[in-house]
């Protein structure tokens, strides 16, 4: 199922191209559909490849097919804001994830592991694989929506392509969740705040240790 932001740059890509054939880009992808950030955007193209909605061909500069427009039954029906939950959910479509700590999303702190608490999320949010949820700390992904106090639900993988929001483990005792930047012997770990810099590490000192795959948000 699509997300809103998904289905509305979908249409704006499928528009796009029926004018100007070709794709537009990122920057103008960002500004058509009022984000703030382009890590944004690398999600939500990331997440249209992924269901088979458009096909992105490599070594070419603005290259994105669109292979689908069409809603499925459920994409046709409301959908939700980029997977983000707000407020409470009831227990009957719940699934007890570990809670296993906190997460800067500012300056990375050492990586928790608490195994004795649990959050219910809603069965909706969680795909194939085994997930777990951490709490975040700090501003610096908040242009891609993600706040200090929010709770992050995690797909557990050790893979991640470029553009990815990730659960990194920095030389095995720093965790922070990042954009994922692969560049020729390095990555880079991009936050999403004007005021904090991308941070570079040669490649075998980041170890993925999970992928972005909800938002929950209580507002009290």
């Amino acid at each position: 199922m699509l997300t809103a932001k998904q289905r509305e740059l979908l249409n704006f890509l499928t528009s796009y191209q029926a004018e100007f054939d070709h794709a537009p880009s990122f920057d103008e992808m960002k500004d058509a559909i009022g984000l703030k950030s382009k890590s944004g955007i690398h999600r939500l193209v990331s997440a249209l490849e992924e269901r088979g909605h458009i096909r992105r061909l490599a070594n070419r500069a603005r290259a994105i097919e669109i292979i689908d427009t069409t809603p499925s039954a459920s994409e046709a029906q409301a959908a939700p804001v980029d997977n983000v939950i707000h407020g409470q959910f009831g227990q009957s479509t719940s699934l007890a994830l570990p809670l296993l700590g906190q997460i800067a999303a500012g300056t990375p702190i050492e990586a928790l592991s608490d195994n004795s608490r649990f959050l219910d999320v809603p069965a909706s949010m969680i795909g194939t694989g085994e997930h777990f949820a951490l709490e975040i700390v700090g501003d610096s992904m908040v242009e891609a929506g993600i706040h200090d106090g929010d709770t992050v639900v995690i797909k557990k993988t050790d893979i991640a392509n470029h553009g990815d929001i990730v659960v990194a483990l920095i030389d095995e005792h720093e965790a922070t969740l990042k954009t994922l930047r692969k560049e020729d012997g390095r990555i880079g770990l991009e936050p999403a705040n004007r005021h904090y810099q991308t941070r570079y590490f040669s490649s075998n000192a980041v170890r993925i240790q999970g992928k972005l795959a909800g938002l929950i948000r209580n507002y009290n």
